[in-house]
């Protein structure tokens, strides 16, 4: 029988080339035709190369039709359009400083923008600007700028004249490494009118007259930003021979972040003597937002219809409001421990720098108005960190490996390293304790064995030399099979060291196992205890208080000076989950990997005597 019809599901090269055969020899003017070699085999090579062609671009183009699928970031970045969506550019770093002018005079003194900083990271030069004039006047005879914001990078102004004739005109940011967080939009109304009117950007079309002085901004081509303007209806229309001037700053992104230390370049008002004070290290630096990030961020925006109701809400818009932020929280006060109602947290883990400055906080929570539903209202909070604490003792065997102990060992601590930055440290991170023990044992084909015990660690910072009360939560059930668990011994919380006012001795905490704190000090190797009933310890949910107490200095941790306490619990399971503000990482540099060979033979009588074992308990 006659074949009559192609697999038109196979589209590669070659099976369209077989199918084309072997269609062809099924007709009877080609059973006996010999197709290598011949002139019909090019023609079928280049019906077989087009069809080919033909099908990866049907195919794509299908793929790019859709968010999820798209793969050119212009079709990205317009399918993000229609969700409302615009990427986020580039951001300069920002520090935060105080500058006091030595040799000032007169009633004001005016910081104009655009006066340049200078500072070093990695042995690399930067520049650092203000991005608007500030004016003060002396104090009692003294002339400080208090917290100036300066940014990374370079201040700059583009100027277009509008004609309304030129129905193609475009209003481009000539720059890939704009800040558009920083862009001022002036429009002046002509060469020979300089009057001037400052346009905001707007978030949405809710709220917009015909008389709204708003400017909206996309992403065009090359990663370069676009400025257009209202039409009349939905904001203010340009007029002909307005004067568009963008003023932003051109920054080198992160690379500068963790700048501290800054000198003038330049005057202040036209002075040079000044003494400068950090008062925020520089953070916030990012890139230009990812394909990857448009294409799970747009939804989510979408999702949110430019209104903050939900936890994921907040989560969304603060992520476009942010972009440095590696990880976000967000929850209704009513679940905190002692519930605020009217209040939603926010808890943000940046890429770079510990924390976010007071300075940052107060610009996300204004950012946030136009967002928020009028009751609530937002709090932005600093994550708190357990440390999971690790003693391994990993077991190896000598003879399927040339490497040391000393070898496998560093290659065990990399490993964990690896884990530890790419899939904890984030607020919904778990610590997962097969997932540990797994990866120490697949480190190396020598490795035959680990055993593992988990504590965790939590700090807190006292107020010296004031009686005060102290809450933390672990947010993770602590081991204690019975009341009065390890009583003798201290329980399964230390901490380190501090000493109370008006006591010389070094002190520590400890428990009973009964769910009272105790106070402690050492005399002869024997626990001393000044105080049985210091705080609490509820050892189902993890939260410890401790009673008012007058904490008068605090010891040295490892030798390095510290400005807080450490409290060290076992937890009841191995797997330590994350609430709310809470991040779990591994202290992996306080942890204790031991690795020795394997000395027993398996098998023999006395393979499993004065084999040393461990438990988490």
């Amino acid at each position: 029988m006659s074949q009559h019809k192609l697999n038109v599901s196979e589209l590669d090269f070659d099976k369209i080339k077989t199918n084309l055969k072997t269609f062809l020899q099924s007709q009877t003017q080609f059973q006996d035709y010999d197709f290598e070699g011949s002139g019909l085999s090019i023609l079928i090579d280049v019906l077989s190369y087009n069809t080919h062609y033909l099908s990866y671009i049907a195919n794509m183009s299908t793929n790019e039709i859709y968010l999820d699928s798209a793969d050119i970031r212009n079709n990205i970045v317009s399918l993000a359009k229609m969700l409302g969506y615009t990427p986020t550019s580039p951001r300069a770093p920002k520090a935060l400083i105080d500058i006091l002018v030595n040799d000032a005079t007169g009633s004001s003194v005016t910081m104009q923008k655009g006066t340049i900083f200078s500072t070093t990271v990695d042995n690399l030069d930067y520049q650092y600007t203000t991005i608007s004039d500030i004016t003060i006047a002396p104090v009692n005879g003294v002339y400080k700028f208090e917290n100036v914001t300066l940014y990374e990078g370079t201040l700059v102004t583009f100027k277009y004249t509008y004609d309304e004739n030129d129905s193609d005109q475009q209003f481009m940011i000539p720059s890939t490494n704009a800040d558009t967080s920083t862009l001022k939009v002036t429009v002046q109304n002509s060469n020979t009118d300089t009057t001037q009117e400052v346009y905001t950007l707007t978030g949405g079309y809710n709220n917009i007259s015909k008389e709204s002085r708003v400017y909206f901004i996309q992403e065009s081509q090359d990663g370069k930003f676009e400025i257009y303007f209202g039409d009349g209806v939905t904001g203010k229309k340009l007029e002909d021979g307005n004067i568009i001037i963008l003023e932003y700053v051109i920054t080198n992104q992160e690379e500068s972040n963790g700048a501290s230390k800054f000198n003038l370049s330049g005057n202040v008002g036209g002075f040079t003597d000044v003494t400068i004070t950090t008062e925020s290290n520089s953070q916030g630096g990012s890139v230009h937002e990812s394909s990857n990030s448009i294409k799970f961020n747009a939804p989510l925006q979408y999702a949110a219809q430019d209104r903050a109701v939900t936890a994921t809400d907040y989560e969304t818009i603060v992520k476009s409001i942010y972009p440095n932020a590696l990880s976000i929280s967000a929850w209704g006060g009513e679940d905190d421990e002692t519930p605020q109602y009217g209040v939603v947290n926010i808890s943000i883990k940046a890429k770079s720098g510990s924390t976010l400055t007071d300075t940052t906080k107060a610009d996300i929570v204004t950012q946030l108005k136009p967002f928020n539903v009028a009751s609530v209202r937002p709090v932005i909070k600093d994550p708190e960190t357990t440390s999971v604490l690790l003693t391994s003792n990993v077991k190896y065997d000598a003879k399927a490996t040339a490497k040391t102990a000393d070898t496998i060992r560093a290659d065990v601590i990399t490993s964990l390293s690896n884990y530890n930055s790419e899939n904890l440290q984030k607020f919904d991170s778990v610590f997962r304790f097969s997932k540990i023990t797994g990866l120490i044992d697949n480190t190396d084909a020598s490795i035959l064995s680990n055993i593992t015990t988990v504590k965790i660690r939590k700090s807190f910072q006292p107020i010296l030399l004031t009686s005060s009360k102290y809450n933390i939560y672990f947010r993770n059930a602590l081991y204690n099979p019975h009341s009065g668990h390890m009583a003798s011994t201290g329980g399964i919380l230390s901490s380190s060291g501090f000493k109370i006012d008006g006591n010389d001795n070094e002190c520590f905490f400890d428990d009973d196992g009964a769910g009272n704190v105790r106070l402690y000090y050492m005399s002869s190797g024997v626990k001393s205890y000044l105080n049985l009933t210091q705080g609490t310890i509820d050892y189902g949910t993890g939260a410890i208080t401790l009673n008012s107490m007058n904490i008068a200095a605090i010891s040295n941790i490892d030798g390095v000076a510290s400005t807080v306490i450490e409290l060290t619990v076992t937890p009841n399971s191995n797997d330590v989950v994350p609430v709310r503000d809470q991040i779990v990482e591994m202290d992996i540099s306080n942890s204790t990997i031991t690795v020795t060979a394997d000395s027993f033979v398996g098998g023999s009588a006395e393979a499993g005597v004065g084999y040393t074992t461990t438990s988490s308990y």
